[in-house]
């Protein structure tokens, strides 16, 4: 009898970084209930050369941890892992969000965490990197100098690639598709997070800031402003 080999398929990879034993333990079981591979590692110090080598598709980042603290942890991970980075933290303090997001870090889940929740977040993370729901993969936009290519998930501006992270792609993405629109930040927030924006969230804002930055557009003429509204990406 002949025997078919069939490959299965490959398990996403979610690289937990997390101090709290009791807290990884359970993260832990529960995604891998959830057809995941989770890694788990509970110091800051170690957590870079974990992401470098073994290049989880998630990165779920504690802020409080020995050794070196998440923010700092998610900084230096961004220039060789450009996956998505789910940060945790017991503060309270907006502060910590904002660092958090001016870092790199993709979205931000205040403990304790709900396990459906933080199953949500990591499902629409993932759905942005080439799961089912993601945009088609051969959509290309070029609007003058600015190319957005879906494939590649990558951005080039005047024959330059330029290096986003995956929120950051997402967010540009999104105003290439609707380029010379205005589009409200509650309009955004829905898009790229499904649920509505609760009119204080800043995290919208911290990204065109950034894309801004990173796209050379010091003068906010290609990303522009539009009062009452929000934010319109011309078309070139």
């Amino acid at each position: 009898m002949a025997v078919t080999m069939v490959e299965s398929a490959r398990r996403t990879s979610i690289l937990l970084v997390e101090d709290d034993f009791k807290l990884a333990a359970l993260v832990k079981e529960y995604l891998e209930q959830q057809e995941f591979d989770v890694e788990v590692v509970s110091s800051g110090s170690r957590a870079n050369a974990v992401i470098r080598d073994s290049q989880p598709d998630l990165v779920i980042l504690d802020i409080m941890l020995p050794g070196k603290d998440g923010l700092a942890v998610c900084r230096d991970a961004r220039p060789d892992f450009t996956g998505p980075i789910l940060m945790l933290t017991a503060r309270a303090e907006d502060l910590d969000e904002v660092v958090g997001l001016e870092v790199g870090a993709d979205d931000y889940l205040k403990k304790p965490v709900r396990p459906r929740v933080l199953l949500a977040r990591i499902r629409t993370l993932l759905r942005r990197i080439g799961a089912p729901g993601a945009v088609p993969s051969s959509r290309r936009i070029e609007l003058g100098s600015l190319v957005v290519d879906a494939s590649q998930r990558m951005a080039i501006r005047d024959g330059s690639a330029v290096d986003l992270t995956t929120a950051e792609f997402d967010l540009l993405w999104l105003l290439a598709l609707y380029a010379g629109e205005p589009l409200s930040r509650d309009r955004i927030y829905r898009e790229l997070r499904g649920i509505e924006h609760d009119g204080i969230d800043r995290s919208i804002d911290l990204r065109i800031s950034r894309l801004r930055s990173k796209l050379g557009d010091k003068d906010a003429s290609l990303i522009k402003s539009v009062r009452g509204v929000g934010y319109q990406l011309v078309r070139g």
